[in-house]
């Protein structure tokens, strides 16, 4: 007699499981600890077999039945329910292995350890914001060309269109990267050509003319803030290093013997150590500062906890406080660019010697990218001739310019 809600429910759990028909191979297994069990027996090639189809009541009697008359279409059909579940679960893990977001956190994996620490964080942080809500769940296969539109759409309508695009690109790195590893075909992003508004390269905001940059460093010099911060300041333009290489910099990175700063591989963008010459004005500052905080790791320390670095956005503070805008005139940044510009147009040195002191990765013409102490006796003729030109510029005094170009 087939099962009834009802005597489902009165069903008592005994000393050992016990099975209750309903009908056509149904039934439903009462274990001694209380658990009600749906099962099916059926045969297949000659052999007799058993499918679990769920326990009660979350799976109630309607659907066991519905579930029964599933796997007897597929035995019709000459197919084993038992190993068309096993085919679909193994299918169903593939596609949550291969999704979107598995394949973009193996490649991240992949990639990030050439990365600084903030640049990596910047890109999970872009797709777990602006992605993988929207298509991270997705068989990396199954994600075409309008779903990716989609997410960079948001980003775009957000105001951030630069933003925009490097999820995009970062998206067709994921799918290259899939391509490469046999889980797709084909990356579909370059289906997006032209689909977002062109995005100027908006370079951070520096000073070029030498007489605002006179005026910047009389400015500095004038700062009404705290020793730490206006020492980072005075020797920001000096060494035109990374604002995160800057306030990160410790004391035993630097050698006052030979008037250099070696900063380690693991801070520079180049995953490379990076050899800073000083010039006697930098070194003079670094030395009016130790008193201060020599007897800490870092040089420049933080406000309230000394054994951290001074805060990411002290520089750009210090600068606004003093009448700068960040946005349009100059930044913590906009040294580099500053020294850039000024030591080739106004100085005349080589711009492979700049570049070099920049970290920048430019090949030569035997594809070096960067050597860390290439061009290093004119860079250290440079950095003192630049330090110099500074305080020219800072007293008014006449600039005299150079006839011939450096070595």
């Amino acid at each position: 007699m087939p099962l009834t809600d009802t005597a489902i429910k009165a069903l008592k759990p005994e000393a050992k499981a016990r099975k209750h028909a309903d009908e056509k191979g149904l039934f439903l297994l009462v274990t001694p600890s209380g658990g009600k069990l749906w099962r099916l027996k059926y045969r297949f090639d000659g052999k007799e077999k058993l499918l679990a189809l769920g326990a009660y009541p979350e799976v109630g009697l309607k659907t066991a039945r519905e579930k029964r008359d599933d796997a007897r279409r597929l035995i019709a059909e000459g197919t084993d329910p038992g190993e068309h579940r096993k085919a679909t679960k193994a299918e169903r893990a593939d596609a949550v292995g291969n999704s979107f977001e598995a394949v973009a956190r193996e490649w991240f994996d992949k990639q990030s350890s050439s990365w600084v620490p903030s640049h990596g964080d910047k890109i999970i942080r872009r797709f777990e914001r602006d992605v993988f809500p929207w298509i991270g769940a997705k068989p990396i296969t199954d994600v075409t060309a309008p779903d990716v539109l989609s997410c960079v759409r948001r980003i775009e309508e957000r105001g951030r269109l630069e933003t925009a695009h490097r999820a995009l690109q970062n998206c067709g790195q994921v799918f290259r990267y899939a391509v490469a590893t046999g889980r797709a075909e084909r990356c579909p992003t370059g289906d997006l050509r032209g689909a977002l508004p062109s995005s100027r390269s908006t370079h951070m905001a520096a000073l070029t003319d030498p007489a605002e940059v006179a005026a910047l460093l009389r400015s500095i010099d004038g700062f009404r803030g705290t020793l730490v911060v206006q020492t980072a300041l005075r020797l920001a333009p000096l060494v035109f290093v990374r604002p995160g290489e800057l306030r990160k910099a410790e004391w035993a990175e630097f050698d006052f013997d030979k008037a250099e700063w070696r900063i380690p591989a693991e801070r520079m963008k180049s995953k490379r150590e990076h050899i800073v010459p000083l010039s006697t004005q930098a070194m003079a500052i670094l030395k009016d500062l130790h008193p201060l905080t020599g007897r800490h790791a870092h040089v420049f320390t933080g406000g309230r906890d000394p054994k951290k670095p001074m805060s990411e956005a002290a520089i750009n503070a210090a600068l606004r406080r003093m009448g700068y805008d960040t946005k349009t005139e100059i930044t913590g940044h906009g040294f580099r660019a500053m020294a850039r510009t000024i030591l080739h147009e106004q100085l005349a040195f080589d711009r492979d010697v700049i570049e070099h002191q920049l970290a920048h990765r430019v090949p030569d013409a035997l594809g070096e990218a960067y050597n860390r102490t290439k061009f290093l006796p004119q860079r250290r003729t440079m950095m003192q001739r630049w330090a110099d030109y500074l305080d020219q510029m800072k007293k008014g005094a006449v600039v005299i310019e150079i006839p011939t170009r450096a070595a």
